[in-house]
């Protein structure tokens, strides 16, 4: 299992769609935007779900962490039953975060990846996406490393999400995590 962590519009996405490409076998991706877009609707708008202020800033309440917790449980059965996963996650709670991911990942072999990107840089995708709180990517650049310790970190900055890939996935095939050792 890889576990990338950075702030919005760092480039997880990106990088985990390469690293689905450069793998010889497959691996599913899931994201915490997969979590927030399976949610009912209106845990996008209360104080129990998930609320997102003017200046970027990200909220959650019980009921979102009932329902997060219960995916990342979901998770890591998947892993656990063998399916490879890489998973695109965002942890405001630093090490707290992970933590919970952690503890519910206990015996899976997990790979633990800091994307970093400068929060100019990130801040200027943010816009161009469009479908996302302006501020949530200068608020989370540095916010969701604070304190974290990662087996490989890559910075998106100024080097595409390719490269980025191909630097994990050699970093896996040195670990023998990838069948054969064969990156496509």
């Amino acid at each position: 299992m890889i576990v990338l962590n950075g702030g919005s519009s760092s480039g997880k996405s990106g990088i985990a769609r390469c690293l689905q490409a450069v793998f010889p076998e497959p691996w599913l991706t899931l994201g915490v935007d997969t979590l927030i877009d399976a949610m009912p609707a209106r845990l996008r708008l209360g104080d129990e779900g998930i609320g997102f202020a003017d200046d970027g800033e990200v909220t959650v309440g019980g009921e979102f962490r009932e329902l997060e917790d219960a995916w990342i449980g979901g998770v890591a059965a998947m892993a656990r039953a063998g399916a490879r996963v890489i998973v695109d996650e965002v942890f405001l709670g630093g090490v707290e975060s992970r933590a919970r991911w952690e503890k519910a990942l206990d015996g899976v072999d997990v790979v633990w990846v800091g994307v970093r990107c400068d929060a100019v840089v990130a801040a200027g995708r943010e816009l161009a996406r469009g479908d996302r709180v302006s501020g949530m990517a200068e608020a989370q650049a540095y916010l969701v490393h604070r304190d974290m310790t990662y087996d490989v970190e890559v910075d998106t900055t100024n080097t595409e999400s390719m490269e980025c890939a191909k630097a994990i996935a050699s970093f896996l095939t040195s670990r023998g995590v990838v069948r054969g050792g064969a990156v496509r």
